[in-house]
């Protein structure tokens, strides 16, 4: 593996403003990686043709004298319910097989003005519908610590890619934990802006009030010096934010002295027993407060009694939501098309969605089509939206006591392929933690908190700050893995064993 996919997007950064190194060989690097790994993790659907040209494009404006920015050079990954230009756009879907986009979404077009160089797109669960990857119309992604085990989900490629050293930095987006549990199953780093606080424009729909696109990486400052690029308010998005944000990327900075420990109020929900999570998962996070209390932080229990009901509620808004936002693939504006001869056009747009759409997705739209029907959606839709604002009461009451909120990311560890596809229940419930976050628009972060004893495998510990507190998940997040890697002696994905570490 060369040494340049190994740094950080930060250190490598570093190297090419110094002219240390150029964006063609750090670009190549990782498109050797990819060729070299990518057949077994699948993390990727489409690896650019144009990732060398954008790269020596960057080099030549450098090498004028041009001032870029600060991340100018590094390559992305990007996941794959983000359209683009110059690569297809599918969303995990055979129903957009193929579709090529006339327009970037906003993120993207930020990053590519910023002088990143976009190295593809990354597998994902049908239209974000799973926690596993697993949903995807071309197969599931691996993860880089197990290959059969899943990488999380939605967004498992963006992760499994970070955590494979196929790139060193990713978009994702996270609906109900798609950012945030894949990081906890990988070793990585991902982060969950405010609602609004990064734009959705060109991020393909799934539940929109509801849906956030934000970053994954290795490292909190990489996470925000990526959130720095594609934050602050767009008038494409009419729920974006119209904020001045702060800088993320000092944020970080200032957190990785671990002086923002000292007397940090960091609640723990009383209604989220161990007894709902695998062992090795509640002894890392246990072990991860007591480091920070160790630290100077205060341990502070909060009750967040409707916490419990946000799962249930969550999947009755997200499928009414998508039933709404996918309708719009009907066989007649755009995607695949399946002809019937001498049909209707109803013919031929229930044989499409038949054939275009996976089971997992099937299910969710006929879900949410019922809870939105006439006599229903009062007792489902209506009594969902109340528990949402229930949960946000909550939110607001604990944060009148402390300055975080702390969970584990996921009940438990990456779990074998195929284990619990045939249970949606069970793979629903994985995002117990995380779903309440994206309910209530408040910014979250995984960050890892050590290896389960029973399975070796990767946790983490997430964050939980009230809505436009990015920048103090930023510094407390930094201060945490400052921490915890102290602890450890080194980056925990050194020990993965895939890659080539041991643990």
């Amino acid at each position: 593996m060369s040494d340049l996919t190994r740094l950080t997007a930060a250190d490598l950064a570093d190297k090419l403003a110094a002219g240390e190194v150029s964006s063609v060989e750090a670009t190549q690097a990782h498109l050797d990686r990819i060729a070299a790994v990518d057949g077994d993790v699948h993390a990727f659907l489409h690896v650019s043709d144009h990732a060398l040209d954008v790269a020596a494009d960057i080099d030549r404006r450098r090498s004028a004298g041009e001032q870029l920015g600060g991340l100018a050079g590094v390559p992305l990954a990007i996941k794959d319910v983000l359209v683009t230009t110059d690569m297809p756009s599918t969303s995990g879907s055979r129903i957009l097989e193929g579709y090529m986009s006339p327009y970037d979404a906003t993120v993207v077009a930020r990053a590519r003005a910023a002088g990143l160089v976009p190295l593809g797109k990354t597998n994902m669960d049908e239209f974000a519908m799973g926690s596993s990857t697993e949903h995807s119309a071309y197969g599931p992604t691996h993860n880089p610590w197990d290959l059969d085990r899943i990488p999380g989900g939605s967004g498992g490629g963006s992760a499994a890619a970070v955590a494979a050293f196929e790139a060193p930095i990713a978009l994702g987006s996270d609906t109900g934990g798609s950012i945030r549990q894949p990081a906890h199953v990988t070793g990585t780093v991902g982060m969950k802006p405010t609602y609004g606080g990064v734009s959705r424009f060109g991020a393909i729909a799934l539940a929109s009030s509801l849906d956030q696109v934000g970053p994954v990486s290795r490292t909190v400052l990489d996470s925000a010096l990526l959130h720095d690029v594609i934050g602050g308010h767009d008038p494409h998005d009419s729920t974006s934010l119209t904020d001045a944000w702060p800088s993320f990327a000092a944020a970080a900075r200032e957190g990785a002295s671990g002086e923002v420990l000292k007397g940090l109020r960091v609640g723990v929900i009383a209604e989220l027993p161990d007894s709902g999570f695998q062992p090795g998962v509640s002894a890392s996070f246990r072990a991860a407060l007591a480091a920070m209390e160790a630290a100077g932080a205060e341990i502070v229990e909060v009750s967040a009694p409707h916490f419990e009901y946000g799962v249930a509620a969550y999947y009755l808004i997200l499928p009414a939501e998508a039933s709404s936002n996918l309708a719009k693939f009907d066989s007649v504006r755009f995607g695949m098309r399946v002809n019937v001869p001498g049909g209707t056009v109803e013919d031929v747009m229930a044989a499409t969605r038949d054939a275009g759409f996976g089971d997992e997705v099937k299910r969710r739209v006929i879900l949410g089509t019922y809870a939105l029907s006439a006599g229903y959606y009062d007792a489902y839709y209506g009594s969902a939206q109340k528990v949402r604002t229930l949960i946000q009461r909550d939110f607001d009451e604990a944060f009148a006591q402390v300055d975080v909120i702390a969970t584990p990311s996921a009940p438990t560890t990456a779990f074998k392929i195929g284990e619990k596809v045939d249970d949606p229940i069970q793979m629903y419930l994985n995002d117990v933690t995380t779903i309440p976050v994206n309910l209530a628009g408040v910014p979250g972060i995984s960050i890892p908190s050590g290896l389960a004893e029973e399975d070796g495998l990767p946790v983490g510990i997430q964050f939980i700050a009230p809505a436009r507190e990015d920048a103090r998940l930023y510094r407390v997040g930094a201060a945490v893995e400052t921490l915890l890697v102290d602890r450890w002696g080194g980056p925990l994905l050194d020990r993965a064993p895939v890659l080539g570490g041991t643990r």
